[in-house]
């Protein structure tokens, strides 16, 4: 008797790089590393992915959230300037 596998690796994977939670993993670690390297710029110095990550979260994470979500509330607030 012979197993049929269910999927194929590759198209598991394929699977997994289209999901909306991959997409929105890239997008925020885009940003993180966006953020890296301004601060590594300001300060001078490279500041390493942890320290930018955390400060990111801190100071950056629920606004850029709250704009990926509602992209037209930020359409409106830049027209009424």
């Amino acid at each position: 008797m012979t197993e049929k596998p269910s999927s194929k690796p590759g198209d598991q994977r394929e699977f997994v790089k289209r999901s909306s939670l991959y997409q929105e993993f890239l997008a925020e670690r885009e940003e993180i590393l966006r953020h890296k390297w301004l601060e590594s710029e300001r300060l001078g110095t490279d500041i390493g992915f942890e320290r930018a990550l955390l400060d990111w979260i801190r100071k950056h994470r629920d606004g850029w959230r709250t704009a990926r979500r509602n992209p037209d509330e930020k359409d409106a607030e830049g027209s009424s300037a």
